[in-house]
Parts: C-alpha cells; structure tokens; sequence
C-alpha cells in the first residue's frame, strides 16, 4: 500500500492556501524561551534557596545549551540516515546536512567555555586574562581544549568526502562531557560519568534524530510514515534508557529520604522538577504521534505531534544545560 498525501500548498479544489503563521510562531516562541532559560534561569531558581551561583552563570547555561544543540543536530542525522537504509524504497537523497554550521557553532561555543575555564572559571573581561597556556595545566582546562579540538576536527569531517567520519570527535565530546560533569573529588565518578555517557548519547539521538526525520519528511516521499514509525520503535528505548540513568544520577546526588524537599529547597532541585515535567509532556507528545501512526488514515498525519515533540525537546535541552551549571545539591 502506497501513501499519499495532498500536495501541501493546495487544497482539494486545487486553490492555493498560505501557510499558517501559527507554526513559526511556535517555533519563534520556543526558540526564545529556550534562550531564556538558560539567561534567566538561574536568578529565578537559587531565589529563597540561600545557594549562591558562581559568576557568569547565565552564559555559561547559555554557552552549553549551544554545544548540546550543536551536538544533536550531526548526531542525529548520522541516526536517521542509517535508519532510513532500513526502510525499503526510501530514496538515497538526503536533505542537505546541517553537521558543518552545527560544528562550527558548537566550536564557537566550546571556545567561549574554555576561556572562562582559562581565567579559573571566571568570566574574562579583556582577551589578556585569559591564559590559554593554563588550560593544560588542569583537568578542566584539557576536556575544554578536547571539546574545542573535537568540534573543530568534526566541521572538517563534515565537509569531508567521508561525513560519516564525523562520529569520532562527536563521541569525544560526549566523553569529554561526561568527565567534566563528574570531577575527581566527586564518589565514584566513573559511575557518575558512565551515566552521564549513556544518557547524553541517548539524548543526542533521541532530540538529534526526530529533527532529522522531520526534515525527511518534508521531501513528503511515501516511505515517511515508515521512517517514522521506525524511529519511534527506536526512540522508546532511548527513553527508557534516559529515564533511567536520569532516576539513578538524581539520586547519586539527592539521596532518597530527601529527594521531595531538595527538589522545591534547591536551585538543582526546582530545575530537574521542571526538566521532568517537561520530558513527561515529550513522552506523551510521542505517544500521541505513535497512536496516529498506528490509527489514522493518514499516518503522516502523526508529524503534528512530532514537530511539537522536537520544539519541547529544545526547550529540555537548555534546561539541561542550565542544570549543568548551577550548584550541586546537598547531600545530607
């Protein structure tokens, strides 16, 4: 059975419609208010707690909220791609790659944050206080410069005659991540890191590939329903992988008998109870787009739920920045 769908622009009397204005309003909206959260996140979420935010909080949530961006955007068309060969009939003609701007912007941001690494993690004001030479004098200093260096050896990657080779220094990235997230000093911090991989690797190709799998679906080729469906299949156990090492590192650092309290007492805490919210709202997103899939006339039909699953995904990604950058709770 073929699929079709009516040419978008016409209706069914063959007149043309303009485009709704609701959907880049949307995308609008929640482009600024993931910048937003990162920005102003931090004032509004160590408000009452007592906690104090080390200085240049604001950007630095902003800084990581555009590497983790610039992260899934290669990351999940490398995904999908592959998927798509799964897929009979899909066509070979991928959507132009967004890997090379990701990389560079992701080099932009990696380059911002190792220069307040290079000032002891203090925003620099002038261009001579920061010590590049410092960095490889500190643990900190040296995942900064593999980020930087990834990011870099990934946008030529991408333009390469081999893209596919891009994998490499995004898999550094992720490591180098997941080290930074969990220092020396911390209990156990290879368990710690471990989970932080699993889960930030899961994250990329979950928020990474539903963006590409929509961009496929714009060339409106009958296999998208398909495509889509595999995705989904895929992407439920990515969740459950998120959900877990989500659950488990929470409670590494916010001990059982005082997860409630610390979760409306603390900054960390206020923004993990939103971040949980808002992947609940992701999950029942993709739950609808699944029924569609499986229910409607018109599978393709299930993108609406799916573009609305990816904008909220974009909002979950600045608000696991933000997480990154605010105090570690309490361990009482």
């Amino acid at each position: 059975m073929t699929l079709t769908r009516p040419t978008p622009g016409v209706d069914d009397e063959g007149a043309l419609r303009r485009p709704g204005a609701g959907r880049a309003v949307a995308v609008l909206v929640l482009a600024v208010l993931a910048a937003l959260i990162p920005l102003l996140g931090p004032s509004a979420s160590l408000h009452g707690t007592g906690e104090a935010a080390a200085p240049g909080t604001g950007g630095i949530a902003l800084l990581r909220t555009v590497v983790f961006a610039a992260l899934c955007v290669p990351v999940g068309e490398l995904f999908v791609n592959r998927l798509a060969r799964a897929v009979p009939g899909t066509p070979g003609e991928a959507p132009r790659s967004w890997a090379p701007y990701a990389a560079g912007v992701g080099f932009v941001a990696t380059l911002g944050l190792a220069s307040v690494v290079a000032t002891g993690n203090l925003v620099p004001s002038s261009l001579s206080e920061i010590d590049v030479g410092g960095l490889y004098a500190s643990r900190d200093g040296k995942l900064a410069l593999v980020e930087v260096n990834a990011f870099l050896v990934a946008g030529l990657c991408a333009l390469s005659g081999r893209p596919a080779t891009v994998v490499w220094p995004l898999a550094a990235v992720v490591v180098a991540e997941a080290l930074r997230a969990h220092p020396t000093t911390e209990h156990d911090p290879l368990i710690g890191s471990g989970l932080t991989l699993v889960h930030l690797a899961c994250a990329t190709l979950w928020a990474g590939g539903l963006l590409h799998v929509l961009r496929r679906l714009r060339h409106d080729t009958p296999t998208g329903a398909a495509l889509l469906g595999l995705y989904a299949r895929v992407a439920a156990v990515l969740l459950a992988a998120i959900t877990a090492t989500g659950v488990w590192s929470s409670l590494r650092r916010m001990p059982p008998d005082t997860v409630l309290e610390q979760l409306t007492t603390t900054a960390y805490g206020r923004v993990l109870l939103a971040k949980v919210l808002l992947v609940a709202a992701v999950a029942a997103l993709a739950l609808w787009a699944r029924i569609r899939l499986r229910r409607a006339a018109d599978p393709l039909t299930a993108c609406s739920p799916a573009r609305a699953e990816v904008m909220v995904l974009g909002v979950v990604v600045a608000a696991s920045a933000l997480l990154t950058a605010l105090p570690v709770p309490i361990r009482w």
